[in-house]
């Protein structure tokens, strides 16, 4: 059975205009074809097409499903854009069928691309989520200045994962590794440098907003498999 996305009232699900066009051009789904139906805020349905058309479809909810239990823990991913945009995306998909809540880009000095295209990333995420099988959508958030993001940042729980020696970065305190780091049951924020890592100004900087310093191991990651990383951690942990 198809999953798609759609609004619930009531007993109706109505599916948003791209799913619609999805579900009827693609799919070429009748009235009275059987659906599986999320709404991206953890409730998932059962539902028979009442209205078919390229730009509007409408399911008559048939069973309602159980609420899709959430995480013990709430991981906000923040990750610069590498240049290949190709690798960011596969980076996301993965991200999101692993488990994370919310993911926002940042543009930092060494940052190779200054511009994203976020209706394409939340198709991706979206993607992910029904091949998942996942009834919560996570929050994507447009790309910002990296001081823009860690001054209204408001977690209980802030990291940053850099490749510099502590004694090297202005107030660093030593490096906790991030399987030592206690996820559950907290929001936590985790900033993933772009492809020439963070200067030490902008880690002195989030130090300063009382972000921790972290370590990924004791290899050097590519920006894609740190944010992939710290996803497999916080899910293996809490």
């Amino acid at each position: 059975m198809n999953i798609f996305i759609a609004t619930i009232n009531e007993t109706t699900a109505t599916l948003t205009v791209e799913e619609s066009w999805h579900c009827y051009k693609v799919l070429r789904n009748k009235i009275g074809n059987k659906l599986f139906l999320i709404d991206g805020i953890g409730g998932m349905f059962e539902g028979e097409l009442e209205f078919v058309s390229e730009k509007k479809c409408v399911a008559k909810i048939t069973k309602n499903l159980p609420i899709q239990t959430k995480a013990n823990y709430y991981l906000h991913i923040a990750i610069a854009p590498t240049k290949q945009i190709d690798r960011i995306e596969w980076a996301i998909e993965k991200m999101v069928e692993i488990g994370v809540n919310e993911i926002s880009f940042m543009q930092c000095k060494n940052s190779e691309r200054t511009n994203i295209k976020i209706d394409r990333i939340k198709k991706v995420v979206e993607s992910a989520v029904k091949q998942s099988l996942q009834a919560y959508i996570p929050k994507v958030n447009e790309l910002v200045l990296i001081k823009d993001l860690i001054k209204n940042s408001s977690q209980s729980q802030k990291l940053i994962a850099h490749c510099f020696e502590n004694d090297t970065i202005k107030g660093s305190a030593s490096k906790n590794d991030v399987k030592n780091i206690n996820f559950k049951d907290k929001k936590t924020l985790v900033l993933i440098g772009p492809e020439g890592d963070f200067t030490k100004e902008e880690i002195a900087f989030a130090i300063e907003n009382k972000f921790e310093p972290i370590s990924l191991g004791i290899n050097r990651l590519r920006t894609e498999t740190a944010g992939l990383y710290v996803c497999q951690a916080a899910a293996l942990l809490s």
